[in-house]
């Protein structure tokens, strides 16, 4: 017995001892896959961090790119603080026509005056008064034209009226459109252009939605213009009446009317003109004139065929500058309505297709800038400049082609380059305009507003604004 119970014994202690080299063995095993677990879904972990870390670090590194993209741009596009090509141009465009007003005005001012430079010296200050006024134009909100553009619109009616009374209109050459102003005779119709401009852009913004869906809307601006026309009628000023009508049309097509009434409002214009030109007989002098001028060269026809025999002279480069001879006494008007022709006998073609060109760019360039600012949503600014470059564009190009006999002869000068104070001084303000309104779509804070912000007091009640919200 005792034997059994000691090999028993034996056994068991053997079997517990297996027993537990197994358990430790079991444990080990479980301990060591813990491990391993832990390892994988450590460096799971980590792989799955250091990716995240990654993804974050590109995102980083493309928003910092995007940043400096757009800082970039930004920088670039704020590089100029005035649109370097309207500027450009403009400078260029003044500059040719005052040495060609030079030029074209020796031997008249000689005859006339006494003085070889008497115009060349007007045409300067008159440049040199726009220049100033337009400086002040610059620096003026282009919400402060928009407000008050009714208030420049009553002014300029009142002009319009006062040019035609005894003893404050000026006639020259048959014709009362002059109001003596000291050292200058102010044009009252180069005035009224700018006027309805502004007064048709602010209120197209008024009225957007009434001009594209209502007669009313579109009637309201047709019977100021109307007035207009009428009042520029009797000076008499036809050239004007034209090219204000056809502003206005184009600045309310590009507004949104109906093409329907734009079509009426064509033909009626168009009527409106021909009933124009057949009841005043110098005007249908002139267009018989045109028509054929070499049948009197000598009469009706001599300032057209005067005008054609320059170009001749002229040919492709010119008979030198100073070297004209039309403007000795042959050409009339050959430092205002016709400088363009003096221009090609002394320049030649090249001269003359260049000084197209300026124009063809200067024109095209506000375009673009006015529909940069309708993507801006500054729709006052798109509308004004978009008026602004059908008045230039168009009054070139009548000028040109009446100087090369493509148009009947009309009393309108060469913008930025004829002989005129009041045609230099407005087109000044019109470029300074142009300048900033473009100004004002780039930059958050324009130029003057913090000026304009103490005089208006808006600086003030912002204050009271932010004051109230605090309480």
């Amino acid at each position: 017995m005792s034997v059994e119970i000691t090999i028993n014994n034996r056994f068991s202690k053997t079997g517990s001892r297996e027993r537990s080299n197994e358990d430790s063995l079991t444990e080990m095993f479980d301990r060591s896959a813990k491990k391993r677990g832990e390892k994988t879904r450590h460096s799971s972990s980590k792989l799955k961090e250091t990716t995240k870390v990654r993804v974050k670090s590109k995102k980083v590194a493309r928003n910092r790119k995007t940043v400096s993209a757009t800082q970039v741009a930004i920088q670039e596009d704020q590089k100029w603080v005035l649109d370097p090509w309207i500027l450009i141009l403009t400078i260029t465009i003044i500059a040719l026509g005052i040495t060609m007003v030079g030029s074209a005005s020796i031997s008249i001012a000689e005859q006339n005056n006494g003085e070889p430079f008497y115009y060349l010296y007007r045409q300067l200050i008159a440049s040199g008064i726009g220049i100033g006024l337009g400086t002040i134009v610059l620096f003026t909100p282009i919400k402060f034209w928009q407000n008050i553009g009714p208030i420049l619109l009553l002014i300029g009616l009142i002009l319009l009226i006062a040019v035609l009374l005894p003893g404050i209109g000026k006639e020259i050459n048959g014709s009362s459109r002059w109001i003596p102003m000291g050292i200058f005779n102010l044009q009252v119709s180069e005035l009224a252009k700018l006027v309805m401009v502004i007064y048709l852009a602010g209120y197209l913004v008024r009225h957007n939605e009434n001009v594209r869906t209502t007669i009313k809307g579109f009637f309201m601006p047709m019977l100021i213009l109307t007035a207009v026309s009428l009042l520029l009628l009797m000076e008499p000023d036809l050239g004007a009446t034209v090219v204000i009508s056809a502003t206005a049309m184009g600045m309310l097509f590009l507004g949104g009317v109906r093409l329907w009434q734009f079509l009426i409002l064509m033909l009626i214009m168009a009527v409106s003109v021909y009933f124009l030109i057949i009841l005043e007989p110098y005007r249908l002098a002139r267009l018989q004139s045109f028509m054929d001028p070499w049948a009197d060269p000598f009469n009706t026809g001599f300032q057209l065929t005067q005008s054609l025999i320059a170009f001749g002279r002229g040919e492709l480069t010119g008979v030198g500058l100073g070297n004209s001879i039309q403007k000795l006494f042959y050409l009339p008007e050959g430092h205002t309505d016709f400088l363009f022709a003096v221009l090609a006998e002394e320049l030649g073609g090249i001269g003359a297709i260049s000084v197209i060109t300026l124009f063809s760019l200067l024109v095209s360039r506000i375009f673009v800038l006015a529909r940069k600012a309708d993507l801006m949503n500054q729709s006052f600014s798109a509308y004004m400049m978009f008026g602004l470059a059908i008045w230039i564009g168009l009054q070139a190009f009548v000028n040109i082609a009446v100087n090369m006999g493509a148009l009947p002869t009309k009393g309108l000068t060469l913008p930025l380059m004829s002989y005129g104070g009041s045609s230099m001084m407005i087109m000044c303000v019109v470029i300074a305009l142009i300048l900033r309104a473009e100004h004002e779509t780039r930059f958050k804070y324009p130029l003057g507003s913090n000026v304009w912000n103490k005089l208006l007091g808006l600086e003030k009640s912002a204050r009271k604004q932010r004051a109230g919200k605090s309480f």
